[in-house]
């Protein structure tokens, strides 16, 4: 074996081999640090992006990956706002991996940056951190022009789960850009607020079909109400099979006994997907109507589906046991 894969035990060689004039050598020695699992090498990380070579200060931003906290947090924030597109991605998806809330800190100010690149990948990993303190950054970067660092700022928001913040929320679900409707339809879901199931009813009208999908697979976590069953009932003839079947999938959930008849022919369908989430919704509506329709699909040709067709059959004989 070579010299330049022999693995590295002592933190000083490694440093040491930071300072080859083998761009590989060193891009060795990155992952090899990474590896140590030692917080003492963030610092030594954070050195690297200076680094002449592009290679080296990817796998640097990527080895930052495996660490939390302020420290790892400020190092992948000098990485973000590098030049070379394949270092500032890998920084990105690491930042996506902090979790510790003191990364924060370093964070906030990108929100801010000239790239909206840079502002969009700060705001996704405030997202998971879930401060407070952060939502004014994120209040402040839903007036940007950028409608991918709107959607970005939209998840902070969601994430904090504030009822203060459904109405702003409900007024980023008019936004031009259908992506930012979808993040803000799906931020209204934690809410229990009638002011969010109405702004979620209101987007299963939306002209964007994805908004649509997004719309009636979050209606079901909000209180039951006859407003969001028809809204459901009449997104069953969506022209897009997606949207069909997550209102099945939702009115199961909901237990809506009175949509079996609309729902159970789709096990007749050619859509292997809708068919497993009719049965399903049929079997979490559970009641001896559903199963006529579930019967003649017990040995569907698609093994999910027949599984899911004999699950519901047993949860109906279930009800029928009670009501016996």
């Amino acid at each position: 074996m070579s010299e330049l894969f022999e693995a590295y035990s002592d933190l000083g060689d490694l440093v040491e081999q930071l300072a080859s004039k083998d761009p590989g050598e060193r891009r060795v020695a990155v992952m090899e640090l990474a590896d140590l699992g030692d917080p003492a090498v963030i610092p030594i990380l954070r050195g690297v992006t200076g680094d002449p070579d592009a290679g080296v200060r990817t796998q640097c931003a990527k080895a930052l990956g495996e660490y939390d906290g302020a420290v790892a947090a400020e190092a992948l924030a000098a990485f973000l706002v590098d030049a070379d597109d394949d270092v500032a991605t890998a920084a990105s998806d690491s930042i996506a991996e902090l979790k510790d809330p003191s990364s924060a800190d370093a964070l906030a100010p990108l929100a801010e940056h000239k790239s909206p690149f840079v502002r969009a990948a700060a705001l996704r990993g405030l997202r998971e951190l879930r401060r407070s303190d952060c939502l004014a950054v994120a209040l402040k970067a839903l007036r940007d022009p950028d409608p991918g660092v709107r959607a970005e700022a939209i998840g902070v928001i969601g994430f904090l789960k504030l009822e203060e913040a459904v109405p702003t929320l409900k007024v980023a679900c008019r936004d031009p850009e259908p992506n930012v409707r979808r993040a803000a339809v799906s931020a209204l879901s934690f809410s229990q607020m009638p002011a969010a199931r109405e702004a979620i009813i209101e987007a299963i009208s939306d002209d964007d079909w994805m908004v649509r999908e997004t719309a009636t697979d979050t209606i079901w976590r909000a209180p039951r109400s006859e407003a969001a069953v028809a809204a459901l009932l009449g997104a069953l003839n969506d022209d897009y099979w997606q949207v069909r079947l997550k209102s099945t999938r939702s009115l199961g959930k909901l237990r809506v006994a009175h949509a079996i008849e609309r729902i159970g022919p789709y096990l007749a369908g050619n859509q292997a997907n809708l068919r497993k989430e009719t049965a399903a919704a049929l079997g979490e509506i559970a009641e001896p109507a559903g199963r006529p329709y579930l019967e003649p699909f017990a040995d569907d040709s698609d093994p999910d589906v027949r599984k899911t067709v004999r699950w519901a059959l047993d949860q109906i004989s279930k009800t029928e046991a009670r009501q016996a």
